[in-house]
């Protein structure tokens, strides 16, 4: 899709953020509006209201020491003569979104200053009492101190000295100081974890409730490197020829209790985060890799949906209940599809599982049929050696065992939520309260772009139709048809860019993209604090426990927290991958590649190696064979004399012609189209 600059010269129009967002005074026809800042790499800011339909443009010199996600209050400024854009002036900041910063430590003019890894924190922090044995080039962790209007630069502390730039270690960890998240647990956290070790053992008053599986056929299927193993599946045939599977989820909330220390610890972390090279853990492993983790030949707590399914995999029955597992194998998602293959012939629990993906092929194609859009992006893999440099990038192959065990956990997920929702109708708050996982229709205008870029790309899916009016049904056959298509990954990043961000409510709307009226997270509680708390609140269901107000409360605070920390997480992970990608293109300058155009902008095409999947810039100047231009209705780049053009989904051969790995920054030359 074409990727465009936020300092151009159009006035741009964009749905009103979900923020507060608010009008703080207004003074004749002058208009004071609070709300949150986006500030660009170049240092322009972008301010939304949801009192106006275009965001306001604000100059660098008027941001008045803003920073990037900064709540701020701001003036509009009068209109300039033949501009169609709106200005503003911020004129004080409310709140500051962020006050620990990392990036490289570096002196000019005999100043310490720090420059960020976020290019979007525009300017250098000056330091302040820096240690005399501190040292230049290395990355650090820095907190905020002040930045008053009279000063050129904001002021930090030196908090952490990370590293050495550029290696892998440091670049790791500052990954993960950058978004808040340590590696380490304090250790009277570590030592909390380490006293419910006497709870491994489950006392005969505890069987008198939690219903005992252990004699059911149960396995996990997990990736080969999976450190825990959080849901499992047990499956046996029925006297009336049904099929009865168990949805085993670790029993998170029997150890980790409201008050203690590792509560408060997983509710501050909010899930793991898992980077090329390793996973920082929400949980001890304790927990985590132990007491927690569905290890086979080991009597496990658990909490299931416990499914009863007809030969069409229609539900007969459910209940859920708390459960004691002792799981009889460990399959990896690779040798569980030796099952399925019949590479391996000799293994004992063939029958399940061919039972189990035949139903789950079923559950699959009525989703699907129902409206479900099915994204299927490829998932970027590194081989690293001893010291993380990448030996080679791969993409991960995804497996029918994969679509297994996910239909299972979805098909879970969502008997949990319309149980709630179903049981919960009249009554009071605490009676009804849930921790939905939902996800909103598209946007309009942003729908509206899509259709005109899909058109451009010779694609009609969307095209007469009132953008209010798509479906997720039109989406999906969308996915469907362009499967295989030369432009099948653009058109498929650009439909995700067209939609809302999932996110965790007390507030149930749906989830658009799966088609669900009702959905939540249950299976991974291990990783993922809001699974703790549908745990928690399924449990006082089930029990007809009523739920405290100040629990309520908390629960929708954490809602919010914990969708925060999501995107922090997946924002750690992406620059994780970003930064493997320009690494192993290092050393690789001069050498020739295939690629594929991926967006088209005035001063050049983007371009993403077919392999490693890593994204360059071709500059404009730098087109061989003719002066080309931007043709932006046709999202492609023309030749003036020629006509020669590249569009987008093109394949082309490109040489490697520089790497910053500061910058994060790859440039391609074309060879040949």
């Amino acid at each position: 899709m074409q990727h465009k600059k936020k300092n151009n010269k159009k006035t741009r129009t964009r749905k009103p953020s979900t923020h507060r967002a608010r009008t703080s005074s207004q003074k004749g026809k002058t208009q004071h509006l609070t709300g949150i800042l986006s500030v660009t790499k170049s240092g322009i800011g972008f301010f939304m209201h949801e009192s106006i339909e275009e965001d306001i443009r604000i100059e660098r010199a008027h941001l008045n020491t803003a920073l990037d996600g900064d709540t701020v209050e701001i003036v509009r400024l009068p209109k300039m003569p033949r501009d169609p854009r709106h200005f503003g002036k911020v004129l004080q900041v409310v709140e500051r979104a962020q006050r620990q910063f990392v990036g490289e430590l570096r002196k000019e003019d005999n100043q310490w200053i720090l420059v960020p890894d976020n290019k979007r924190v525009y300017t250098p922090f000056l330091l302040d009492d820096v240690p005399k044995d501190t040292p230049l080039r290395h990355k650090a962790l820095v907190e905020f101190v002040r930045w008053e209007p009279t000063e050129k630069a904001p002021h930090a502390v030196i908090r952490e000295v990370i590293g050495r730039a550029g290696e892998h270690e440091t670049e790791m960890k500052a990954i993960l100081l950058a978004r808040g998240f340590v590696s380490e647990f304090p250790p009277a956290i570590e030592q909390e974890a380490r006293a419910l070790l006497s709870q491994r053992e489950v006392p005969s008053e505890e069987l008198a409730w939690r219903k005992d599986f252990r004699d059911v056929v149960t396995v996990t299927i997990d990736p080969h490197d999976a450190k825990d193993f959080d849901d499992a599946l047990s499956i046996r045939t029925l006297q009336n020829g049904n099929t009865e599977v168990g949805v085993h989820i670790a029993d998170v909330t029997h150890y980790v209790r409201p008050g203690t220390l590792l509560e408060k610890e997983a509710q501050k972390r909010g899930t793991s985060v898992y980077l090329v090279d390793r996973t920082i853990p929400m949980l001890p492993e304790v927990l985590s890799n132990d007491l927690c983790s569905l290890r086979p030949h080991e009597d496990r707590r658990a909490f299931a949906a416990v499914f009863e399914l007809n030969e069409k995999a229609e539900v007969v029955q459910h209940y859920f209940s708390k459960t004691l597992i002792r799981s009889d194998h460990r399959f990896t998602y690779k040798s569980a599809q030796d099952v399925l293959d019949g590479v391996d012939t000799q293994s004992p629990f063939a029958d399940s599982l061919t039972t189990l993906w035949a139903l789950a092929r079923k559950l699959r194609s009525g989703r699907v049929a129902a409206g479900a859009i099915e994204f299927e992006s490829d998932e970027i893999q590194f081989e690293l050696d001893a010291q993380g440099k990448p030996l080679k990038a791969y993409v991960k192959e995804r497996l029918n065992t994969m679509k297994l065990i996910e239909e299972f956990m979805l098909l879970a997920n969502r008997y949990v939520a319309t149980h709630i929702a179903s049981h919960s109708k009249g009554k009071n708050p605490s009676d009804s309260m849930f921790v939905y996982r939902i996800h909103d229709m598209p946007n309009v205008d942003k729908l509206a772009e899509l259709e005109v870029f899909l058109r451009a790309l010779g694609h009609e899916h969307l095209s007469g139709k009132d953008p209010q009016q798509i479906k997720a049904q039109d989406l999906a056959k969308l996915m469907r048809d362009i499967k295989g298509t030369p432009e099948e990954a653009v058109v498929q990043m650009a439909t995700l860019r067209s939609m809302a961000k999932a996110v965790y409510s007390d507030k149930n709307i749906g989830h658009f993209s799966l088609g669900f009226t009702h959905y939540t997270h249950f299976t991974s509680p291990i990783r993922r604090y809001p699974d703790m708390m549908v745990h928690r609140i399924l449990a006082a269901h089930l029990d007809k426990s009523p739920i405290p107000a100040d629990e309520i409360s908390a629960y929708r605070r954490l809602a919010i927290e914990s969708s925060q920390r999501e995107v922090e997480a997946v924002s750690a992970e992406r620059e994780s991958i970003k930064f493997k990608q320009v690494e192993y293109m290092h050393n690789r300058i001069g050498e020739l590649f295939e690629g594929k155009v991926t967006g088209v902008t005035k001063g050049g095409m983007f371009i993403a190696e077919t392999v490693t999947h890593a994204e360059g810039m071709v500059r404009m100047n730098s087109i061989p064979g003719d002066w080309f231009e931007l043709n932006e209705k046709q999202y492609s780049i023309v030749g003036r004399k020629t006509g020669k053009t590249y569009r987008i989904g093109d394949t082309v051969r490109i040489r490697l012609r520089n790497v910053s790995l500061d910058a994060r920054e790859i440039d391609w030359e074309i060879i040949e189209h």
